[in-house]
């Protein structure tokens, strides 16, 4: 059923089941080559389809990788948004680390290419915007909740005039600002580097080094 609870006819059945494989050869060829050496013409011929014939389906690159972000945004915000059910309703911070982690390493060419080099070229649309402010509203939530007051350094005073990336919370502390964007970017920075492979041979447990940045962001 789709929203209107209209029943898809079989076109619209069979449409979507080749998107879905246009998608997951997709997936192949980012996980053997990298998101710019995506091709629909290599894909089609794998489909057995024509060129022209996959066009149909996506008019072209750019609006593959837009499926693909969006798809990849939406796992993650549904993910942290499960954080918290069955609970006693905002999720703490520590529990959307360990879902941020566990999402990560799932599949880490899903993570790179949200979160990792732009592909050449590309320019993502702006309502996958939509999409992430999702996530950051959950993540503000848990991080007004871990403040314990104000702040008042110099950067507190910076993000109380530069708030508009908050979206939904433009009256969250300025020092759940700060922690929302500390936690972002230095567990982002680990994951980055840990998926990238730059820990190995340092002879050091990456689950650990996160943990230790997740007990400092909520000590």
């Amino acid at each position: 059923m789709g929203t209107t609870g209209r029943t898809e006819t079989p076109r619209e059945r069979y449409r979507q089941q080749v998107r879905e494989e246009v998608k997951e050869k997709a997936w192949q060829q980012i996980a053997g080559s990298g998101a710019s050496a995506l091709s629909l013409n290599a894909i089609a011929k794998q489909m057995g389809m024509s060129g022209p014939a996959l066009y149909r389906y996506f008019a072209n690159r750019d609006e593959l990788i837009t499926e693909l972000i969006r798809d990849a945004y939406r796992s993650l915000a549904d993910a942290f948004a499960g954080a918290g059910a069955g609970g006693a309703g905002r999720p703490a911070l520590a529990a959307l680390a360990q879902v941020l982690r566990r999402w990560a390493l799932e599949d880490p060419h899903r993570y790179f290419l949200v979160y990792g080099t732009p592909v050449p070229g590309y320019h993502a649309p702006q309502d996958t915007t939509a999409i992430t402010a999702e996530m950051m509203s959950v993540l503000l939530d848990a991080c007004t909740a871990e403040v314990p007051g104000e702040g008042a350094g110099a950067f507190e005073e910076h993000l109380a005039g530069h708030r508009e990336w908050a979206g939904s919370h433009p009256d969250a502390p300025p020092a759940a600002l700060r922690l929302a964007l500390a936690f972002w970017s230095r567990l982002h920075g680990v994951l980055s580097l840990e998926l990238a492979g730059h820990f190995t041979g340092m002879g050091l447990d990456p689950a650990r080094l996160y943990a230790a940045e997740v007990d400092t962001l909520t000590r």
